[in-house]
């Protein structure tokens, strides 16, 4: 009963970027990202075998709950209309996109003011593994689980060399206790985010620090307490960044507990016909992405 998590932004950036913007539509418009998208969920569905599957959206790609707190969350990716920026050509191809997911009968779960994180990590902990979590997004490592079977499959590296990481994967990548990743991550900051971390602490530092303790408020209290596990320079400039120390866990934390509504996740059913599927493949050009697909569900 594998359940695999399609982190969707990622998916669609990554797919956007590793395609050709040739690939068009009749019509001109682009479709590289649709195909690319297409092409990925149905290759990782043949390799993993899942028998249930969401495709995880944004409610709010900048949470008001997280910008309250860090006005600077995400801030360089604002665009001149308070928007996030997007290319010109990913842009009209993602409502064809999720139309022709709802057309396949593949789930769309989104949480108004939450990100796909937090959707991805509520499901991941709501849910029975084991679990599969699709992104190219190293913050989802902080949900690893091996006691429920919850890994993720990241794709910095592409769908063909893909690295599936675990405990295991985490504690070698990074020299910390594999079920440390968020702590560290706080420490060490994280630039794509507007995340600016510890400052002066860079990773090094940050996997000293996640070896020694296993929370902020912990690593916190130690450098109050001039504990000699820190250096006097690591308590320095921990007590300086007390106060961004003090949000970091709420920021950089996936949040578990939305309210999702409970959906029948088994793959979908194929339908009494095909043809609402195979127009969007006529429309829009989309050759055999749409019939990998159809392929991997087993239609």
């Amino acid at each position: 009963m594998t359940l695999m998590l399609l982190d969707s932004a990622s998916l669609w950036y990554r797919a956007y970027y590793g395609m050709p913007d040739t690939l068009l539509a009749p019509d001109g418009t682009p479709v590289n990202a649709i195909r690319g998208y297409l092409d990925m969920t149905a290759r990782l569905m043949n390799t993993y075998k899942p028998t249930r599957l969401v495709a995880c959206i944004e409610g709010d790609w900048r949470p008001t709950w997280r910008t309250d707190l860090f006005p600077g969350y995400k801030a360089n990716r604002v665009d001149a209309e308070g928007e996030e920026e997007e290319p010109d050509l990913l842009s009209p191809q993602i409502p064809i996109l999720l139309d022709i997911l709802e057309t396949f009968g593949i789930p769309l779960i989104g949480a108004d003011d939450y990100e796909a994180d937090d959707v991805i990590a509520t499901l991941s902990v709501r849910e029975k593994g084991p679990t599969r979590i699709v992104t190219g997004d190293r913050d989802l490592f902080q949900l690893v689980d091996d006691k429920r079977d919850v890994k993720v499959v990241y794709l910095a590296k592409g769908i063909t060399n893909h690295d599936l990481v675990d405990i295991a994967f985490v504690a070698n990548k990074y020299a910390i206790p594999g079920d440390r990743y968020a702590l560290f991550a706080m420490i060490r900051g994280d630039a794509s985010d507007g995340l600016p971390g510890i400052k002066g602490i860079g990773e090094k530092g940050a996997a000293l620090i996640a070896n020694q303790f296993s929370s902020m408020e912990e690593v916190m209290e130690a450098a109050g307490n001039e504990d000699e596990r820190l250096t006097p320079n690591l308590r320095k400039k921990l007590l300086e960044s007390a106060e961004y120390a003090a949000i970091a866990p709420t920021l950089v934390h996936c949040a578990k507990d939305i309210d999702l509504p409970k959906v029948d996740f088994s793959l979908p059913r194929p339908p009494q016909s095909l043809d609402e599927i195979y127009q969007y493949k006529s429309d829009y050009g989309l050759g055999a992405s749409i019939d990998r697909l159809i392929s991997a569900l087993n239609w």
